[in-house]
């Protein structure tokens, strides 16, 4: 019987949540990464939860069922890159889940970045994790790449947090 994988699938415009509860309701597995922004109007300040990933919601399923998971409404499909289905190690879902239950502010970034210091964190919440630190403007933040989606989590951790770790020897 084939191994369930962690698929990327794409939604309409804010309908993750909804499609993830009637995934849930038919009994898939799903991941669904929220955050908490504070959003400013002219007069009030208000946290709102929204989706870490716009128009992404993880489902855990085998190939063969995917069309079932298309069927409910809001869903649109599986997301592809070079003509294979996306999908997710179980490593980086914990990576995400990881990050969000820590409340750390994060954004997320979908464009190439150049690679730059490969970094640790020493002290925080993320402590022990490693990553990419890149200068965004002029804040340092802390990249975790999620290749399956070609996403990227953009953490802002204060440079003091951050120990470069040595680069790795070219083999020539």
């Amino acid at each position: 019987m084939e191994e369930q994988k962690w698929y990327v699938m794409y939604t309409t415009s804010r309908s993750e949540k909804k499609v993830a509860d009637r995934l849930e309701e038919r009994g898939w597995e799903v991941y669904l990464p929220i955050v908490e922004e504070l959003r400013q109007w002219s007069d009030r300040k208000k946290k709102v939860k929204k989706a870490l990933f716009n128009g992404y919601v993880f489902v855990k399923t085998r190939r063969n069922q995917l069309w079932e998971c298309l069927q409910v409404p809001g869903a649109v499909k599986f997301v592809h890159f070079s003509g294979q289905h996306a999908t997710m190690r179980d490593e980086d879902i914990e990576v995400i889940k990881r990050v969000v239950s820590t409340g750390v502010d994060v954004e997320t970034d979908g464009t190439e970045i150049e690679p730059g210091e490969q970094v640790k964190v020493i002290a925080g919440p993320l402590q022990h994790m490693t990553g990419e630190c890149i200068e965004k403007g002029n804040k340092d933040y802390f990249v975790i790449r999620i290749p399956g989606i070609y996403q990227n989590m953009l953490i802002n951790v204060p440079r003091k947090y951050l120990e470069v770790l040595p680069a790795k020897k070219q083999v020539s």
